[in-house]
């Protein structure tokens, strides 16, 4: 696995942290967004640690687009902007893009709410949980085993700093250099480096 786990101490949680700052329930309790001692602390405001970075929005523009191309919409509908995810009553969780098949995620299932019903694929782009409490590896697989128990059929996770996918289905987790083609759906391949590489983005 390449996300690093260095070891840390865990700090106390807070006392009254405001609901505005919690980015998933996971087992009934809250994992709040990334930096949010920040605002507790008057340093940051929730707007800008909730925001996603230039090179995480691109990616998640390349992606859509990229999907839009060759979906059938008749067949799948596609949700993006930290999609929610209803679980189970302890477990609500985000998706940056979730795809669901039609016959599954019906119009009545459309609301204001949550989705209840698993997406066939699900992409996540870096980690904006705080995950002190347990390492970065740990959340991912933990938020992979969730989503993979549920029904769906293939999570990506494209981590910016490693530069890599790691690709798990409930088979196995494979972990590739994102400069390769990687099959999405329906012998479609997307390739992360060569799109950044097209855009002229390069990273250290």
């Amino acid at each position: 696995m390449t996300a690093l786990d260095t070891p840390r101490k865990v700090r106390k949680t807070p006392r009254n942290v405001p609901e505005a700052l919690i980015y998933e329930i996971m087992d009934g309790k809250p994992v709040y967004y990334k930096e949010y001692r920040e605002v507790l602390s008057g340093n940051k405001t929730i707007a800008e640690i909730m925001g996603s970075s230039s090179l995480q929005a691109l990616i998640v523009f390349y992606l859509t687009v990229f999907i839009g191309k060759f979906i059938d919409e008749d067949s799948y509908t596609v949700l993006t902007s930290e999609a929610g995810l209803h679980i189970d009553h302890k477990n609500n969780l985000a998706n940056d893009i979730a795809i669901f098949e039609q016959s599954v995620l019906t119009p009545d299932k459309i609301s204001r709410k949550y989705a209840n019903v698993p997406p066939t694929i699900v992409f996540e782009i870096d980690i904006d949980a705080d995950v002190e409490d347990m390492t970065e590896t740990g959340y991912i697989y933990k938020k992979t085993q969730k989503l993979l128990a549920f029904g769906v059929q293939k999570v990506f996770w494209i981590l910016t700093e490693a530069q890599v996918v790691m690709v798990a289905t409930a088979e196995r987790i494979e972990t590739f250099d994102w400069n390769r083609d990687i099959e999405l759906m329906h012998q479609q391949s997307f390739n992360v480096g060569a799109y950044l590489t097209k855009k002229g983005v390069t990273l250290s």
